[in-house]
């Protein structure tokens, strides 16, 4: 058996601890405070000082917080969001193909597809993954990397799934 092996906060390469990242958090944090106080006192700015540095200190220490990640997500949101929807149409149309499939009591042919999705970051992967097996009549069997084992109930649930909406929306992410 062999263990997929996943990064810890501690291997990723970004702005973690770069005084840039953590000036944005705490200018944030500490204007929050004051916002949220709704009265400026001498007591609620030393308070504010050291709240916001020590949730500062906090996420980009222990939680592993960057704002690198941060703008990834804020780059990429339209193509998750596009993502989103298509995921809840394919499953939508799987549904009703599932249930054509049971009403006319056609029998099942299934089939198993192995491919390579062509993506380098696990997220694409996962995402490939997991919306697969959220499409009724298809399920992932395994994936490590970019490889992928399919089994699907009908052969034509599998046709295409190398270039389907799913791997196109996904290479969009940058």
């Amino acid at each position: 058996m062999q263990f997929l092996q996943y990064p810890v906060p501690g291997d990723v390469k970004d702005d973690r601890g770069t005084a840039d990242g953590e000036k944005t958090m705490w200018v944030f944090l500490f204007a929050l405070w004051i916002v949220l106080n709704g009265r400026v006192t001498i007591e609620l700015v030393i308070f504010g000082v050291v709240i916001a540095s020590a949730v500062t200190f906090f996420a980009n220490r222990v939680t592993g917080y960057s704002t690198s990640i941060e703008r990834r997500i804020l780059r990429n949101f339209p193509v998750f969001l596009l993502y989103i929807l298509n995921l809840i149409w394919e499953i939508i149309v799987s549904a009703f193909k599932m249930c054509g499939m049971v009403y006319r009591a056609d029998p099942p042919d299934p089939v198993i597809i192995e491919f390579h999705s062509g993506f380098h970051t696990q997220l694409q992967n996962v995402l490939l993954a997991n919306s697969i097996t959220l499409t009724p009549g298809t399920i992932t069997l395994f994936q490590e990397g970019d490889h992928f084992v399919v089994h699907c109930l009908r052969r034509e649930f599998g046709d295409g799934i190398e270039e389907s909406s799913f791997v196109k929306l996904l290479r969009k992410i940058k």
